[in-house]
C-alpha cells in the first residue's frame, strides 16, 4: 500500500505502510481508591492472577523466583502503589535465614521475614512499593530464599518451599496527564497498548452514515480491533452525540463540519484525520476522520489504519492512495501459513524460546490456526524441531517434552557426555559452543484442537546428587529451541462442511478468508439505529481481532442492493421488522420472529453430552426434529447460517434480534471468552442476555476446494450406496476385461 499524505505546516511524504501490528502488553483496570489516601485521579488494582498468573507461586528450593508484568498507561503516572500479599511457608524454615523478597523491576522493594511461629498458616501482608521505582513497562518478582540447617543443606530439600496465592494483590493510584494534540503518538491515546482491560470506543457520526462511511468506519473498528487483540473491543455507535468522558472517533464530511457540535474543524479539501481535545473532557481526544464525501472518508480511514504510524502534527491530509498487491486467501497475518513450512522464528521473539536452570519455565509458541484445515485422514503436521541444551557430564534422564495445547507429543532424550561417548565429533560439537545442536521430527494432530492453539516445550533436567556438603546448584543448564525449526500445514487442502458458528465466533470464518474482507459485504437494516451500527462495527472489530488486518474491502449496502452481492459472503443483520431480507428469506430461516412471537426449529444438539466437533460432517448433524413457538415481551435475539440463495458456496450469516439492544447480546457473546466457547456452534443459536444455546446443526454445503482424486475418496468415504455401486461396477468392468482377454487368447490358440 502506497500512501501520499501532506501535514498541516510540513511537507509532503510518500512512504510504503505495511499492517498494524497487534500489542499483548498487560497493564491494570480501574477499582477503588487506596485506603489511606486522598481520593485520588484514578485507582487500580489487580489480582495477580488477572495479570496472567494462571497458577499460585510455588517456590521451592534454597533460592526461586517467579514473576508478573503489569503496565501504566502512557498518560497516567503512579504516585502511590501497594502489593497485597497471601502467601504461606514451610515450618522447617530458620528465621534468621530465610525471607521473601519484593522486587520491581529487580529492585528490592520489601523484604519480609519468615518468624516460626507464623509457619505453615495462610497469612496476609501489604507492601508500600516506592512510586519512582514504576515506570511504563514493569515486572513484579517474588523471591525465595530459605534454608533449613546451618549445617551442610540440600539446596532442594522438600522442606524449603513457599507459596504466594495469585488472589494477591497489586494496586496503584495515578494521576492523569494531559497529552498533545500529535498524530505521531496513535493510536494512543485512543488505544494503549500497555491497558489490558477491554477497549470501549465510542464512533460518533455527524449525521446518518451512508454505505461509504460505514465502510470508513468498519475499516478502523477493525483496526481497533485487531490492536486490542485478546483483550476484546466494543465500539458503541452515536449519532451527533459526543461522549461525555474519554475518547472517540468522529466522522464529518464536508457540509456538516461547520455545524457539528461546535467543533473547530475547518471544512474538508480532501481525505483528512485530526486530532483535537474532547470538549467535554479535558483529558479525553477526539479523532476526526473528515472528507468531501463517503469516499473520501474511506480513503482517509485506510491510509490512517494501513500507515498511521508516519502521521505527525495536529492534522494530515491524504493526497492519494494506491494498492500496490491485492490481498491472497489465507493470508492473514495472525493465521498461520498454509502454503510454506513457517519457522518459529516467525512466530517467536528469539529471547523466548531461550530457557535457563535446572527447573526452567516453559516455553510457549502461540499458533492460530486456519479454520478450514481438511483433517480427514491427515496423520498431522510436521514439526522439524532444532534445538540445543547444556549435556551433563554423567547418565540421567532429562528430557525435553513437546506439547500441543497441554497434551504431550513427544519427550525426547537429553543424552549426556557420557551416552554420548567422547569422540572426537562429540569434542567438535562442543568446541565452539557449551551447548549440543540435536534435531527431532515429530507430527502435531490438528484434529479437533481449538484455532487458538499453543506449542509447548520443556527443559527438564535431573539435579544430581553429589554427597553432603557437596550439593551447590550451579546455574549453568542452558536450553534454546532454534527459531529456524519449521511447522508445515502444506499439505492440509481447505474444505469444510458449512454452515458452521463455531468458527464464525472463534475466528470469523468465512468473512475472515480474506484478510481484509473484500469478499464480504454486511446488509444492515433500511434504517439502522446506533444498536445496529454498534453491533456491525463491533463485529467489525472481532474481524480484525482474528485476522490482524483492516478491513479495507468491506462492502456496506441495505437489501434493495442484494443482488449486485451475488459472488460475496453476506452478514445480515436486523433488529426489529428492519429487514427486508427477512421477508423475502423466510423459507431459508430456521428461526423467524415477528415483534415478540418467535418461532424456532430444534434438534438434539442441545442434549449432546460432548461439545468436541468431529472433522468428519456426518458426525456433526444434529438435523431439526420438532418445532416451538413463543412469546415474550423483549424476545430473543439468534444466529443462523446457511448457504447463500444467490450462489452456491457462498455463505450467510443471519443475526437477528426482536429489539434493537438484543444486538449488544449477540456481539457479548461473540466476544466472551472460554464462558461461551462449546456452546455457540452449529447452525442455529438462540442469544437470551447471557445464556447462548444452539438449537440445531445442519450441514449442508461446503466451501474451499479438495484436489480430484482426494475429493474422489472423501466422496466415496462419504456415500456408502455410491461406494458399493462404484465397487460393483469396477468387478463387473474388470471381470469383463479378464473374459474378453480369455475369449480372445483362446481363439487364438484354436485358430479362430
Amino acid at each position: 500500500m502506497l500512501i501520499a499524505c501532506s501535514l498541516v505546516g510540513w511537507s509532503g511524504c510518500a512512504l510504503s505502510a505495511g499492517a498494524p501490528i497487534s500489542a499483548t502488553d498487560s497493564a491494570v483496570t480501574p477499582a477503588a481508591p487506596l485506603p489511606g489516601t486522598d481520593a485520588p485521579t484514578n485507582s487500580y488494582i489487580r489480582t495477580l492472577k488477572e495479570l496472567g498468573k494462571s497458577y499460585s507461586m510455588n517456590l521451592k528450593g534454597a533460592e526461586a523466583t517467579d514473576s508478573v508484568n503489569f503496565n501504566v498507561r502512557a498518560d497516567e503516572v503512579v504516585t502511590a502503589a501497594q502489593v497485597t500479599l497471601q502467601y504461606s511457608y514451610s515450618p522447617a524454615l530458620l528465621a534468621d535465614l530465610s525471607q521473601i523478597n519484593v522486587l520491581v523491576n529487580d529492585q528490592v522493594a520489601a523484604s519480609l521475614p519468615l518468624p516460626k511461629e507464623e509457619a505453615g498458616k495462610l497469612q496476609t501482608r501489604t507492601v508500600q512499593i516506592p512510586p519512582q521505582m514504576i515506570t511504563e513497562f514493569n515486572r513484579l518478582s517474588l523471591q525465595f530464599i530459605g534454608h533449613y540447617t546451618m549445617q551442610c543443606e540440600d539446596p532442594l530439600h522438600s522442606s524449603l518451599w513457599a507459596r504466594i496465592g495469585n488472589e494477591s494483590q497489586l494496586s496503584l493510584q495515578v494521576s492523569s496527564i494531559k497529552q498533545p494534540n500529535d498524530l505521531s503518538a496513535l493510536p494512543q491515546p485512543l488505544f494503549d497498548r500497555r491497558d489490558a482491560s477491554p477497549l470501549k470506543l465510542p464512533f460518533v457520526f455527524a449525521s446518518r452514515p451512508g454505505g461509504a462511511e460505514l465502510e470508513a468506519a468498519g475499516i478502523l473498528s477493525s483496526w481497533f480491533g485487531a490492536l486490542a487483540s485478546y483483550r476484546g473491543a466494543t465500539f458503541p455507535a452515536s449519532l451527533t452525540s459526543l461522549p461525555a468522558k474519554g475518547n472517540a472517533v468522529v466522522f464529518v464530511s464536508a457540509s456538516e463540519s461547520a455545524t457539528f457540535n461546535g467543533l473547530p474543524i475547518q471544512a474538508a479539501t480532501g481525505p483528512t484525520v485530526t486530532l483535537i481535545s474532547n470538549p467535554n473532557d479535558a483529558q479525553g481526544k477526539l479523532l476526526i476522520v473528515s472528507g468531501r464525501d463517503g469516499a473520501d472518508l474511506k480513503i482517509a480511514a485506510t491510509a490512517l489504519a494501513l500507515g498511521g504510524s508516519v502521521f505527525s502534527g495536529q492534522s494530515v491530509v491524504i493526497d492519494r492512495i494506491d494498492s500496490l498487491k491485492p490481498r491472497q486467501p489465507y493470508d492473514a497475518p495472525n493465521w498461520l501459513p498454509s502454503d510454506r513450512p513457517v519457522r518459529l522464528g516467525e512466530l517467536a521473539k528469539p529471547a523466548e524460546l531461550n530457557v535457563s536452570g535446572y527447573n526452567p519455565g516453559q516455553m510457549a509458541v502461540a499458533l492460530r490456526l486456519p479454520p478450514d484445515l481438511f483433517n480427514w485422514r491427515e496423520p498431522g503436521a510436521q514439526l522439524d524441531l532444532k534445538y540445543r541444551y547444556t549435556p551433563q557430564p554423567i547418565a540421567t534422564n532429562s528430557s525435553l517434552l513437546i506439547s500441543f495445547n497441554d497434551t504431550l507429543i513427544k519427550s525426547v532424550e537429553l543424552p549426556s557426555i557420557e551416552k554420548l561417548g567422547s569422540s572426537d565429533s562429540l569434542l567438535a560439537l562442543l568446541k565452539t559452543d557449551e551447548s549440543l545442536a540435536r534435531t527431532s521430527r515429530m507430527l502435531l494432530p490438528l484434529n479437533s484442537v481449538a484455532l487458538q492453539s499453543k506449542l509447548q516445550f520443556r527443559f527438564m533436567y535431573e539435579y544430581l546428587k553429589q554427597g553432603e556438603c557437596r550439593d551447590i546448584i550451579i546455574d549453568n543448564m542452558r536450553g534454546v529451541i532454534d527459531p529456524d525449526s519449521t511447522l508445515d500445514l502444506s499439505d492440509y487442502d481447505h474444505f469444510m462442511a458449512m454452515p458452521n458458528l463455531g468458527v464464525f465466533k472463534d475466528s470469523g470464518f468465512p468473512f475472515t478468508r480474506m484478510a481484509d474482507l473484500s469478499e464480504t459485504s454486511v446488509i444492515l437494516p433500511d434504517d439502522p439505529g446506533p444498536d445496529d451500527l454498534g453491533a456491525y462495527l463491533t463485529l467489525l472489530g472481532r474481524f480484525g481481532e482474528s485476522t490482524g488486518y483492516p478491513a479495507t474491502g468491506v462492502k456496506v449496502v441495505n437489501a434493495d442492493q442484494i443482488a449486485e452481492q451475488r459472488d460475496r459472503d453476506l452478514l445480515v443483520l436486523a433488529s426489529g421488522n428492519n429487514q427486508p431480507l427477512q421477508d423475502q428469506w423466510q423459507h431459508l430461516l430456521p428461526a423467524k420472529g415477528e415483534s415478540t412471537a418467535q418461532y424456532f426449529e430444534l434438534s438434539d444438539l442441545p442434549l449432546r453430552l460432548r461439545n468436541w466437533i468431529s472433522p468428519d460432517a456426518k458426525a456433526n448433524l444434529r438435523e431439526a426434529r420438532s418445532s416451538f413457538r413463543f412469546s415474550a415481551e423483549d424476545g430473543s435475539a439468534y444466529l443462523t447460517g446457511f448457504e447463500s440463495p444467490l450462489q452456491s458456496g457462498r455463505s450467510v450469516v443471519f443475526i437477528a434480534s426482536a429489539r434493537p439492544n438484543g444486538m449488544a447480546e449477540v456481539t457479548d457473546a461473540l466476544l466472551s471468552g472460554e464462558e461461551n466457547a462449546h456452546k455457540l456452534q452449529g447452525s442455529l443459536v438462540v442469544v437470551r442476555g447471557k445464556h447462548v444455546e444452539s438449537l440445531a446443526a445442519e450441514q449442508d454445503y461446503y466451501v474451499g476446494q479438495l484436489g480430484p482424486l482426494r475429493y474422489l475418496q472423501w466422496y466415496l468415504s462419504q456415500n456408502v450406496v455410491v461406494l458399493l455401486l462404484v465397487t460393483l461396477f469396477g468387478v463387473l468392468l474388470l471381470a469383463s476385461m479378464g473374459y474378453l482377454t480369455l475369449r480372445k487368447w483362446a481363439n487364438r490358440r484354436l485358430g479362430r
